[in-house]
């Protein structure tokens, strides 16, 4: 799974150079100490101890799993029995197995209940035996722990192939990832790996389609409740024709709030199917005319086909690569199945291909304005707001002008970047400033004097800790 178009940290050297020194000047400014600002680095220091200690823990809770790891499956069992100690498959297929007296042991030490220290130690071991990526990167201090053991909770159930490509494709990125984007990989993994599960699945999802509008519920209030699961691709296409009913409401005056709107907005969209019948069933006529269906218009499918250098140099009859049967949804940035993408293209009236968009190029124009052309490279390229620690997806952010364009910033891809809106404003009035080192790479300023870098793999503090001997002070 691609999650940016830059290699973590490798910087051209220049730019290197920028994140770790400070440009020379004359007369640096210095900025003025407050309480506020000490507050914050002890606050960093208490965070940096607290991780410290969970990292020894778990590492220890890893060390202490493998003594008491069962040395052969024979005899084992999921649970203990007339009191013999039995080992437990706590992990994944392939993890070994760790006696249950043991955990019944380090269960009180924990603080823990018993099934709560069996699935904790699931999660350290899976983590320890089957992630040994992420593993290291938990070592290192680069992924917390916390989000490893997340993570590893849920590979537990997939096969030996699947955690692989969870570990591989994870590693690099997982310390900056969503917990959305982290589930979509791991139902790639399932897709590419376990393909009769995901077919199972999907199969099963299609069977729990329903809508139900529940009029035995009407009363005197004037309202019923409605509920289904649909389709995506239709629940896509009912969504945008209630928004645009919706705002048609609106800009003919409706002054109900956005809720009761969408609500009339189905009841305006049903009369309007309704009067489409050109039937007249009043006057008599043949029965066979009247319960004729009017035929489907068909949905319209816009695919984006993203393709790597690599596929494009690949020769011709060359072998499919391991992704060659998994799609991915752009609209909601969920994986999806081959087989799916075929039964909506068959259904489909029309069928858009958007042209291939070189992430790198440079378009300026002379219009403040950015156009849809560089809106479109600046999802693709950042994904998300490009703040510290922010994940808020960048089809709902703003084309940011890095350098203001009052101030000579020109209108192009290398100078526009994904924010949010209270992030866009926290950099124009709050004090924050942010700089382009690479595509998709970005150092931070914030108010206090504290950098951040921001990569497609994740978020990294550059200050050292306060008062940390052979350092400079975080105020330079």
């Amino acid at each position: 799974m691609e999650l940016g178009t830059a290699p973590l940290f490798d910087l051209p050297a220049a730019a290197a150079a920028r994140v770790v020194e400070q440009p020379a000047v004359a007369e640096p400014e210095v900025p003025v100490k407050t309480f506020t600002h000490e507050l914050l680095d002890t606050i960093g220091e208490a965070h940096r101890t607290i991780a410290e200690l969970e990292l020894a823990k778990v590492q220890q809770v890893a060390h202490w799993a493998n003594l008491n790891a069962l040395p052969s499956p024979d005899g084992a069992a999921t649970i203990t029995e007339r009191g013999l100690d039995t080992g437990l498959p706590v992990a994944g297929e392939g993890a070994p197995l760790v006696s249950d007296f043991a955990i019944i042991e380090l269960a009180p030490i924990l603080g823990r209940s018993l099934d709560s220290a069996r699935s904790y130690v699931g999660c350290v071991v899976e983590l320890a035996h089957r992630l040994p990526q992420i593993w290291a990167k938990v070592g290192e201090g680069v992924v917390p722990v916390w989000k490893a053991l997340r993570i590893a909770d849920q590979t537990r159930l997939l096969n030996q192939p699947a955690a692989g490509f969870v570990d591989h494709q994870l590693a690099p990125f997982a310390s900056g990832c969503s917990w959305a984007q982290i589930d979509r990989l791991i139902e790639e993994a399932i897709t590419r790996f376990q393909p009769d599960l995901a077919e199972a699945r999907r199969r099963r999802a299609e069977e729990s389609r329903r809508f139900d509008i529940h009029l035995d519920h009407a009363g005197t209030d004037g309202v019923v409740p409605v509920d289904g699961v649909l389709d995506v691709a239709d629940a896509m296409d009912l969504e945008r024709a209630i928004s645009g009913k919706a705002r048609e409401l609106a800009s003919l005056g409706d002054e109900d709030s956005l809720d009761v709107r969408r609500a009339k907005a189905v009841g305006e969209i049903a009369r309007d199917q309704l009067t489409l019948d050109l039937t007249d069933r009043n006057t008599g006529g043949d029965a066979d005319e009247t319960s004729r269906p009017r035929p489907a218009l068909g949905r319209g499918i816009e695919l984006f086909v993203h393709l790597t250098r690599e596929a494009l140099d690949t020769v011709e009859g060359a072998e499919p690569s391991d992704g060659a049967c998994v799609g991915r949804l752009q609209n909601l940035q969920v994986p999806i199945t081959a087989e799916q993408i075929r039964a909506w293209c068959g259904s489909a009236g029309r069928i858009i291909v958007r042209p291939v968009l070189d992430l790198a190029g440079c378009e300026p124009i002379d219009a403040y304005e950015v156009p849809d052309r560089h809106r479109r490279v600046v999802v693709q390229r950042d994904h998300h707001c490009v703040f510290p620690g922010c994940t808020k997806r960048a089809e709902r952010c703003d084309a940011d002008h890095i350098v203001p364009h009052a101030q000579g910033g020109v209108t192009c891809p290398c100078n526009e970047a994904a924010l949010c809106r209270g992030h866009h404003r926290a950099k124009t009035h709050a004090g924050w400033g942010y700089e382009r080192l690479a595509p998709a790479v970005y150092l931070w300023t914030s108010p206090s004097g504290h950098r951040y870098l921001v990569t497609p793999a994740d978020t990294r503090a550059l200050d050292p800790a306060p008062d940390e001997p052979g350092t400079d002070p975080p105020d330079q």
